[in-house]
């Protein structure tokens, strides 16, 4: 009867803790929606609330109508994740196949390396140098694709203990012993019997790269790459400078207004766009990401 009793207490408290996790995670996103869908006055007067005492569509409507700039960006935010996750875990998925070959002469040095270079680094100043001097990625798509994002230490350790632990080793055995080479074992062996470390680490270089404004920041410039700012980075511009977006006496007499534009609701509604896409793939991704963290981090 006292375990009963214990196990009825145990789960109760367990939901109890679940439902408040959960409502701390979801009424941000609610709040963001119902802030961007405020007027902009009443946002002056009374602050971003649940239920607003005026509702507004102007934040999506100046969206819409700078939708050349606000798309754009949008649009390269979109390829710029794509192409980053794409070159992300396949660069990590081979680095990390080849470290979890310990038979390998040499294998141990590239860990060493690896880890070392994950707990010591040149800093911002060498980096900056190195990149834009030897590199050239200055002003280019590669500046939002390569530094700091293309290669993460984590992401090598987490796919090779992996392949490790949690692939037997009778099956690349016997596939060797069936004449397979060490390429046709990789893909038709280990990538398929990878695919939740694998979708973890795609969610997770998504989430960076889609996330990401520090890269724009460092090695964009506002005259010569302009065309290749994220929505993030746009998001941080108007955070920064609202002035810096668009101000126009044009747009002013199309909103009919005389006073300053809706900044704090474009930035909400900019903020509501940018993490749509996230919100709709994760649910596709969260039981691959759960399993992939679990397996990846299991150690001798």
């Amino acid at each position: 009867m006292m375990r009963t009793k214990e196990y009825y207490l145990t789960n109760t408290v367990s939901h109890v803790v679940c439902a408040v996790a959960a409502l701390c995670a979801v009424l941000p996103f609610l709040l963001l929606i119902t802030a961007s869908l405020t007027d902009a006055t009443t946002v002056v007067k009374n602050g971003f609330s649940f239920l607003p005492e005026k509702w507004s569509f102007d934040a999506y409507q100046y969206i819409a109508e700078e939708w050349e700039t606000i798309g754009g960006a949008y649009f390269m935010t979109v390829a710029i994740t794509v192409i980053g996750v794409v070159a992300h875990v396949s660069i990590s998925t081979l680095f990390a196949y080849g470290i979890s070959k310990r038979n390998i002469p040499g294998m141990k040095l590239f860990s060493f390396l690896l880890i070392f270079s994950m707990l010591f680094n040149g800093g911002i100043v060498a980096t900056y140098y190195t990149y834009v001097r030897y590199l050239s990625i200055k002003n280019t798509i590669w500046a939002l694709i390569v530094p700091g994002l293309m290669l993460n230490a984590v992401s090598v350790i987490l796919i090779r203990n992996y392949f490790t632990y949690s692939i037997p080793p009778g099956l690349t055995e016997a596939a060797e012993i069936d004449g397979a080479g060490p390429w046709t074992t990789f893909l038709r062996v280990i990538i398929p019997l990878s695919k939740p470390i694998l979708a973890t680490i795609g969610l997770m270089s998504g989430l960076a790269y889609w996330n990401d404004w520090m890269n724009g920041m460092y090695y964009l410039s506002s005259r010569n790459g302009s065309h290749l700012y994220t929505i993030q980075i746009v998001l941080n511009n108007i955070q920064n400078d609202v002035n810096a977006l668009v101000q126009s006496r044009d747009l002013m007499q199309q909103l009919g207004t005389s006073g300053a534009l809706p900044t704090a609701t474009i930035r909400m509604g900019i903020a509501v766009i940018g993490i749509l896409p996230i919100l709709v793939a994760y649910p596709f991704f969260q039981r691959y990401f759960v399993k992939g963290i679990t397996l990846g981090g299991v150690k001798e």
